[in-house]
Formats: C-alpha cells, structure tokens, sequence
C-alpha cells in the first residue's frame, strides 16, 4: 500500500486542474504584455483569474499580484513594507516559516529593524498579551504571524490579532499559504495588510502563488524588470500556472465544508487510533478542532530508539509523511518548530498531513505500521 500524508508539503494536482490548465498551453501561448490579439486574449485570462481570486476573498482585483508562490509573497511583503512604510521595528513568533523567520532575520542583521520574538506556550500558541505589550512600547510596527502552523497546525485568530494591531496602527502580515484554500478568508471583514497564497498547497500548480495587499499600502516591487502585475513584478507571468491556481482556489471554495468534515473526521479518527494502539502517545500543538488546522497532526512518539530510522522506516513501508517541514527536510538540525515549543526532545515526532483524497483503510495501515515499528524497537 502506497500512503501519501505529506500533503501540508504538497498536494496532489486536482483533474479539472490540469485541465484547464492543459487547455491555456494549448490554445493561449501569447504573452500577456504584448498588444497584438494574441497577447490581449492572455492579458484577458490572467486578468480573469485575478478576479475570480479577488471575488473568492472579497477582495479587489488591483490588491491581488500573483508571486512564484508563498515563499517570495511572504519576502516581498516583509522586504518592501520595511523599506517602504517606515518600519523600524517588527514583531512575529519564534514558530514562523522560514520565509518569515530568516526574511525578518535578515533585515535586523542589516540594521534596518529592530525584531521582537513574541512568547508562545508549550503548545505553541501565541502570547496575546505579550503583543499587546510589544506594540504598546513600539506602535509603528510590522507585525507578522502565520494563521497555521504548517508543522503542529496550531491556529492563530487573525481577527483578534488585527484588532490589536489597529488598535496601535501595526501592519499586520499573515502567512495564510496553509489555510488558503482550507478556510473562508473575508478580506472585507478581516482588516489585514497583508496575506499569502501558493497554490499548490490546494491542489493547484507548483511555482505560483500572490500576495494580497491591502489597497491602503503603497510599497514597491521585490523583483524589478517589466511593467508586469501593474508594475509591481518583473517578469513574464507564469500564466499557466495562474489559471491553475484561480482554478484551484474556486474548486477548494466550492466544496470547502464538506472537505472540511471529511477531513476532520480523517484526523479524528487517526487520534483515537493512536492513542487506542500506542501508550504514551502525545501531540503536538493543538489538538481540539476549533484551534487546530483540520489537515495537519502531529504526533510525538515513546519509541525514542528508531528516532533516527522513524521516516526511513515509515517510507520503506511505503508511507510518506514529514519529520518537521518538507521546506527544511535536507536539513539535519531538526525542527525549529519542535524545538521553539520542547526544546531538545528524545522523542520522535512525524507530521502527519491529510487531504480529501485520503482513507481511513490508509489510517489503519499507519497506525498498525507505527505500532509494529515501535514494538520491534522495544
């Protein structure tokens, strides 16, 4: 049995996807900056899904840019907001993405800001009152926290934390890219400068994504070349792509509650198996569904002896799943995520990530396999 739960990595391509897809390379090769017909019918194309995104969010079409995907949305967000918005000082929590984590990083080691880590607790949610007292000594600050955890899916409240951050006229940044596609994000409601979006964490394409700004704020471009993206981003859009990720985003949309149960039912399930086959299991982060991504688990095993095999073991059976995230998996030193909320622990974890395409029958064979693994090892 084949068993892919590495979806908060990546997710497998939806079929009308790729349709649709298929269909923009076949008919459409024009570029979308030239004037001639055959560039205007693609001009139209993006600008179409441009506009189903911004409709999909409640959003306008001129604040949404389409990016290489989260990772550059999230660089440019942070990167111009400093250089162009008068920031000099920025809050975000020691659990962020790296895109977050080491671009604000970067920007205090040149000297442009100054960055405050914002406490969590030992399950990794965000110290409110600790942001509260952070902005009260620093108004003007950019503030940055992802809605997900895309390791423990610990949930944030956006709202609240917007409310704080007008409260002190912060900017306020979000990494949405886990909760894209998962979630209703109502801009209209949601009063936020900045959120992400890569669609291939929704079935969409690899390599694309955007970035939502927020109509009041005037920054200028990360990546300079053409007029693209009403000149906010060098280069010829990724087209394909786009149509994709509108595409996407407008299937994830239309079905969203019923995959949302489905899905929560999926992780629901696979608790109470772990805890019905494994003593000692624990979890990490949020567990309780109002506080917790539906899509993502993670879950810290007793078996401390094949800590370092656990993945290897688990891919050998055939299963996929990730030890912290996929964006660091080459990298030995473990998760920073883990370690922000258990400092060094024996035990080892594995994220666990579903999406509308799993099983329960696949449940069963993972947990039947951890359990035979950590016997073995005892």
């Amino acid at each position: 049995m084949q068993v892919y739960f590495d979806n908060a990595a990546t997710t497998p391509l939806e079929p009308e996807v790729i349709r649709v897809m298929t269909e923009t390379m076949q008919e459409n090769f024009g570029n979308p900056s030239s004037i001639h017909s055959h560039g205007r019918q693609v001009k139209t194309i993006v600008e179409k899904a441009r506009k189903t995104i911004a409709n999909l969010l409640k959003a306008s079409p001129s604040e949404i840019f389409f990016t290489s995907g989260g990772t550059e949305a999230d660089n440019m967000a942070i990167v111009r907001s400093i250089l162009d918005l008068g920031i000099t000082h920025a809050i975000t929590s020691p659990i962020e993405h790296h895109a977050v984590l080491h671009t604000l990083e970067e920007q205090e080691k040149r000297g442009l800001i100054h960055l405050d880590i914002i406490h969590i607790d030992e399950h990794g949610n965000i110290d409110l009152e600790h942001l509260r007292e952070l902005l009260s000594q620093n108004p003007r600050t950019f503030v940055s926290l992802m809605h997900a955890n895309n390791e423990i899916g610990n949930l944030t409240d956006l709202k609240t934390v917007s409310a704080i951050c007008q409260e002190f006229n912060a900017v306020l940044h979000s990494d949405t890219v886990q909760t894209m596609g998962h979630y209703i994000h109502d801009l209209s409601e949601l009063k936020i400068d900045f959120i992400t979006g890569a669609a291939h964490k929704f079935h969409g394409p690899k390599g694309v994504g955007f970035l939502y700004i927020n109509g009041r704020n005037k920054i200028q471009p990360l990546i300079y070349g053409g007029a693209q993206e009403r000149n906010m981003r060098g280069g010829t859009e990724n087209v394909y792509g786009i149509v994709g990720l509108a595409k996407a985003l407008e299937l994830s949309y239309a079905e969203m509650e019923k995959h949302r149960s489905y899905i929560q039912d999926l992780k629901d399930y696979m608790i109470l198996a772990l805890k019905k086959n494994i003593p000692d299991v624990e979890f990490n982060g949020n567990i309780e569904a109002s506080r917790s991504l539906y899509t993502v688990l993670n879950v810290s095993l007793p078996c401390s002896e094949i800590a370092d095999m656990l993945l290897f073991s688990l891919d050998i059976a055939g299963i996929s799943a990730s030890g912290g995230s996929a964006c660091s998996s080459g990298s030995e030193i473990g998760s920073h995520v883990l370690h922000a909320i258990k400092g060094n622990s024996e035990r080892p974890s594995v994220r666990f990530s579903f999406s509308k395409y799993n099983t329960k029958e696949e449940i069963d064979f993972v947990v039947k396999t951890i359990k035979e693994l950590c016997e073995n090892h005892h």
